[in-house]
């Protein structure tokens, strides 16, 4: 029988043994997303999240979301997020971040970032803060100017941490990223159908819906090619400004005249972007003193790095894209201002101006400008051809035609024919040979070489021009005085040559001077 004093011991146990356990102490990470869920069971993660609020950034978050997507931002300068939501970004769906941590829990898996900081270390940076708070099949993009040996690098590195990494181009300055860009894709293909969906529907249409991104290739392939557009962009404007000087030197147009001829230079085969806005800038008129905006600016281009990094890559890969380079090398020389001031006082020139004032001119200029901006594309695209064999890309030059048909900077109508000669002949060597344009090149090259010789008589400088028709004549020459060039090589550094009688790849030295030995240098490359 059970005495009083153990029955009272024995409730207390029974009381509690059926007290439930005390809840586990959540950890940092739970008690984190407690903070950002709060209990709304119905919280919406991001479907996508975006670093970098500065012009690209802020406008592509912008085209994201009005495309239907959720998208979290994050700047390193928080300030910038309230400025944004407040902002542009108000009633919008966007959720605002403070911390690379709280950005990455906001997220839907697999998380997809898109990187928008200044390219070089801000990114390595970024991505070494941002690693620790992935999983395994998140996606990281970066959407900057990257050097693809940088992109390249990033790919393998990332990819070991088990991330898959996207270095893809985006072209369209600011306008093309709020209503739709050329998209230029690469690095771990995995990643590509996750991310598709979301860069396909923010990309320019073209053809009624077809959008301007597609996958381009492995690692570095899509800061390549959008590096190519970049060097290819460089010429295009040279070209462009060129004929804006010969009109104005030589023919000492006004501003309003130039833009009338651009004007309708755009509603033919040089229809393009770039033709676009060159004639809204010569109709402009600055608000304070009336002039035209276009005689107020400073003749002194700035560059970034792109048409440079274009030029460095065809020297190492042994293309020659004369065009590219020469445009970077001409803003080198504006950049030399005082320079220029002092020496047109001293240096003399011809002064002479183009006496043919007929329509018959402009129409040859129109003539001569096309025949060097196929001559530039035909360069970009060779370029294309010989990377694609050095770093094992399978590059398609018909969608990538396609994809700088809308949204880019270089877009432009003859781009649908460009498409159309890779599509029909996919391993074209060079655009020049292609029947259509061949055409165009036969039919126009009187008129670039008129053109040139103009401006030579009236002292009006044409590099890129002059560079084009160089190229064309080289190009189509069968034979070029390299053979002298070659035995002059041999004669002071014994570095052989090859005979037009025997076998290519056979290599041969002469001892010129009849008092050097028979040993010859390496053979040398091309």
């Amino acid at each position: 029988m059970i005495n009083r004093k153990e029955k009272e011991v024995q409730t207390v146990l029974e009381v509690v043994i059926a007290e439930p356990d005390p809840p586990e102490e959540a950890d940092e990470e739970d008690n984190y997303k407690e903070y950002k869920m709060g209990e709304d069971k119905n919280f919406q993660r991001a479907d996508i999240g975006l670093i970098g609020l500065a012009v690209m950034g802020e406008n592509l978050a912008l085209n994201i979301e009005k495309n239907g997507f959720c998208v979290a931002v994050y700047n390193r300068t928080t300030q910038k997020v309230d400025n944004f939501l407040q902002s542009r970004g108000i009633n919008k769906n966007f959720i605002g971040t403070k911390t690379v941590e709280e950005l990455c829990s906001v997220l839907a898996k697999p998380r997809k970032l898109i990187i928008m900081v200044k390219a070089g270390n801000p990114i390595d940076q970024f991505i070494d803060q941002v690693l620790p708070c992935l999983d395994e099949g998140d996606i990281l993009i970066d959407g900057g100017n990257s050097h693809y040996l940088d992109t390249i690098r990033r790919t393998k590195y990332v990819n070991e941490k088990g991330i898959l990494f996207v270095g893809t181009g985006i072209s369209g300055g600011e306008e093309g990223a709020l209503n739709g860009p050329s998209i230029m894709p690469g690095g771990n293909e995995d990643a590509w159908s996750v991310v598709k969906p979301v860069l396909q529907s923010i990309a320019a249409k073209v053809d009624g819906d077809v959008p301007c991104c597609e996958w381009v290739g492995n690692d570095g392939a899509g800061h390549y090619v959008k590096m190519v557009h970049n060097g290819i962009e460089y010429s295009d404007m040279q070209l462009i400004c060129e004929a804006y000087q010969l009109l104005k030197s030589g023919l000492n147009l006004s501003p309003g005249e130039i833009h009338e001829i651009f004007k309708s230079w755009n509603s033919g085969p040089l229809n393009s972007y770039l033709i676009e806005i060159t004639s809204e800038i010569l109709d402009h008129t600055d608000e304070k003193t009336g002039e035209a905006t276009i005689d107020l600016i400073l003749d002194v281009a700035g560059q970034k790095g792109t048409g440079k990094w274009t030029g460095i890559s065809g020297l190492e890969l042994g293309v020659p894209i004369p065009q590219i380079v020469q445009a970077v090398f001409t803003r080198c020389l504006s950049a030399l201002k005082s320079e220029r001031v002092y020496a047109s006082a001293v240096l003399s020139g011809s002064n002479q101006k183009i006496s043919d004032q007929s329509d018959k001119f402009i129409n040859k200029l129109h003539n001569a400008l096309y025949a060097s901006k196929i001559c530039s594309y035909a360069q970009g695209f060779q370029l294309l051809k010989f990377a694609a064999e050095e770093f094992d890309w399978d590059l398609n030059y018909g969608d990538i035609a396609l994809l700088w048909r809308g949204g880019c900077i270089i877009r432009a109508g003859f781009l649908k024919n460009i498409k159309e000669a890779f599509d029909s002949k996919s391993d074209l060597t060079n655009l020049l040979l292609d029947p259509y344009f061949a055409k165009i090149m036969i039919d126009t090259q009187d008129d670039l070489r008129y053109i040139a010789k103009q401006a030579i008589d009236c002292g009006i400088p044409l590099p890129s021009m002059t560079s084009a028709l160089n190229y064309y004549d080289a190009y189509r020459c069968a034979r070029l005085p390299a053979n002298l060039l070659q035995a002059q090589r041999d004669y002071f550094g014994a570095h052989t040559y090859e005979r037009i009688d025997k076998e290519r790849g056979e290599f041969f030295h002469t001892n010129w001077t009849g008092q050097g030995g028979e040993t010859a240098s390496s053979s040398y490359n091309v």
